[in-house]
């Protein structure tokens, strides 16, 4: 058994990550830590998680309990890990970093699984990758084998759980329901490690990047518009992302009678997929679940296959009804 400990416990991603290595097989929660909630029941936090007895621990409570061989997630507040997380890898540990903290830093393996599994399995640190950036890479990087576009264009919409959990959250819904609003139009954090990825992985174009928070709870759909400079060959395109999520368990490319659904995916950490080719425009559409395949799943997904266990082990929970 593998010992975890969830290290900034109180948020959304964090309780998704406990729903998930509560049936997980081969891993062992060891410690919740909370500044804010020391004490307290999850039960009483996260309706999804009432039948379960975790309480979270106090401050200090991971490092006083860390062992070599043990697993950290990060999931405090972006800013905070780089305190800490070289005190857990200095001790024996592995980390998955959620916050932003070491996206950018080539000294953590960024962990896009599918695209990154390799490195992962070799890793002791690990970037988590955000919601943004997770569905739109998905969508993009398998154009990586036909070339580089003229220009990219990501319209995103992510649920009111992409903005964390905090005490401004129920009036944030308030507004937001009948609305559907944009923001960091002046430069959004996840647009540098987009950018950043998209250079790595061979397709260094300009990025138009546009977020917007919609009145759900959960989900994410990123519509993507690849223009080149000439028209492509759609059954090229098919075969480039049917190449590249083949054999993939938990990335879905539907056929032209389909749309991704955001409803679909809702507490999995599944993708959907769906392209089209409109002469010189590669259009792919992603939905996840920023909690799922944005967050916790992928975090999951990452400690498998760092530890060497199956992929998909602990990720078999699918859609549920909130």
């Amino acid at each position: 058994m593998t010992r975890v400990h969830i290290w900034g416990a109180s948020g959304y991603a964090a309780a998704e990550c406990v729903r998930y290595l509560d049936t997980h097989p081969f891993v062992e929660i060891v410690t919740l830590e909370s500044r804010s909630h020391a004490g307290a029941r999850l039960a009483d936090h996260f309706p999804l998680l009432r039948t379960t007895s975790y309480r979270f621990d106090g401050e200090g409570s991971t490092a006083a309990a860390l062992r070599t061989g043990d697993v950290v997630i990060a999931a405090t507040a972006h800013g905070e890990a780089r305190a800490f997380v070289p005190q857990f890898l200095e001790r024996g540990a592995s980390v998955i970093d959620l916050s932003a903290d070491y996206r950018l830093d080539d000294n953590a393996v960024y962990g896009l699984a599918e695209w990154n599994r390799d490195a992962i399995a070799d890793a002791r640190l690990i970037a988590n990758p955000g919601c943004y950036p997770t569905a739109s890479l998905l969508a993009i990087l398998p154009l990586s084998r036909l070339g580089v576009p003229r220009q990219l264009i990501v319209d995103a919409k992510s649920g009111i759980s992409g903005a964390g959990r905090n005490p401004s959250v129920g009036s944030l819904y308030a507004e937001v329901s009948g609305e559907i609003r944009p923001y960091g139009l002046g430069g959004h954090r996840h647009q540098p490690e987009i950018e950043r990825l998209l250079s790595v992985n061979g397709v260094p174009a300009p990025l138009t990047f546009t977020p917007h928070v919609v009145p759900l709870a959960r989900g994410m759909l990123a519509d993507v518009y690849a223009i080149f400079d000439a028209p492509l060959d759609s059954d090229a395109v098919r075969a480039a992302y049917a190449e590249a999520y083949g054999n993939s368990t938990f990335v879905r490319v539907i056929g032209a009678d389909g749309t991704p659904s955001v409803s679909a995916v809702s507490g999995t950490n599944d993708a959907e997929l769906r392209v089209d080719v409109l002469g010189n425009v590669v259009r792919a559409i992603c939905a996840i679940d920023n909690l799922g395949k944005g967050a916790a799943g992928q975090a999951i997904q990452n400690l498998n296959i760092m530890l060497g266990y199956p992929e998909e082990t602990g990720l078999h929970a699918r859609a549920f009804v909130a």
